[in-house]
């Protein structure tokens, strides 16, 4: 497979670096948000908030964590990087698709439940302890995923663990 030229590998870099990057922060707003206006004493409010919690990560949360995996997929098919070569590749890889997958199969669901039942009981949703639950594994969660995010980001500048090594050719293994 033909790599990219230095020009094209900068562009879907910077796609990859931007696509990381709202996904990171709109979790911290999220998170915040959700933090900030737990304690409303307004049921429309309530269910307001946990609308566009929900909003944010339809809509923005869930494309750019897509992207970011896409993009970060073509740049180790179609750079020197692999998927393999290097062990920070490998650990982005499995970190990023664990963030996705707990992300598709809790944090999703649980904000989705918060906004069902705020929208069916307004205020009294702050006293069901589904919701509560639900609001409180959206925080904690959230801020789990913003800190490996931020882990995912630190590894991508760092780069601490190079190269991984290959397998000596036959030829070496039948000297030693």
């Amino acid at each position: 497979m033909k790599k990219l030229s230095v020009k094209a590998k900068n562009w879907l870099l910077s796609v990859h670096v931007a696509s990381s990057g709202i996904w990171l922060g709109t979790a911290l707003c999220l998170v915040a948000i959700a933090i900030i206006k737990r304690d409303t004493g307004n049921g429309d409010e309530l269910y307001g908030i946990n609308s566009v919690l929900k909003f944010m990560d339809d809509w923005v949360i869930i494309p750019t964590a897509m992207l970011s995996l896409l993009t970060g997929g073509f740049l180790c098919w179609l750079t020197i990087w692999g998927f393999t070569k290097h062990y920070w590749v490998i650990v982005k890889w499995v970190a990023t698709i664990t963030l996705i997958t707990i992300g598709t199969i809790w944090l999703g669901p649980w904000l989705n439940e918060m906004t069902a039942i705020s929208q069916a009981e307004r205020l009294q949703a702050v006293s069901n302890p589904l919701y509560l639950f639900h609001r409180q594994g959206v925080i904690v969660g959230g801020l789990i995923q913003i800190s490996c995010l931020l882990a995912i980001i630190a590894i991508s500048v760092l780069k601490p663990w190079g190269r991984q090594l290959s397998k000596q050719p036959k030829e070496m293994e039948e000297v030693i």
